[in-house]
């Protein structure tokens, strides 16, 4: 563990995301962090797949997708 020096305008954004989104601050910008490293490794594939395969990867079950 250790210290990320971030811009005082970007904190403010990870702040504002993090109550959105139910997440402390440090676990919001930790996940833009991850995120962000799986999206430069995978390049091809869009933020809803990288999402769904971490998801799978956990073996957190998906609920079905619902009809419109």
């Amino acid at each position: 563990m250790g210290i990320v020096k971030i811009d005082d305008q970007l904190h403010e954004e990870v702040r504002r995301a993090s109550a959105v989104m139910c997440r402390s601050i440090n676990a919001q910008a930790e996940f833009w962090m991850k995120i962000g490293m799986l999206a430069e490794a995978n390049p091809t594939r869009s933020f809803n797949e990288i999402v769904r395969f971490q998801l799978e990867g956990a073996q957190v079950r998906l609920a079905e997708t619902l009809a419109a």
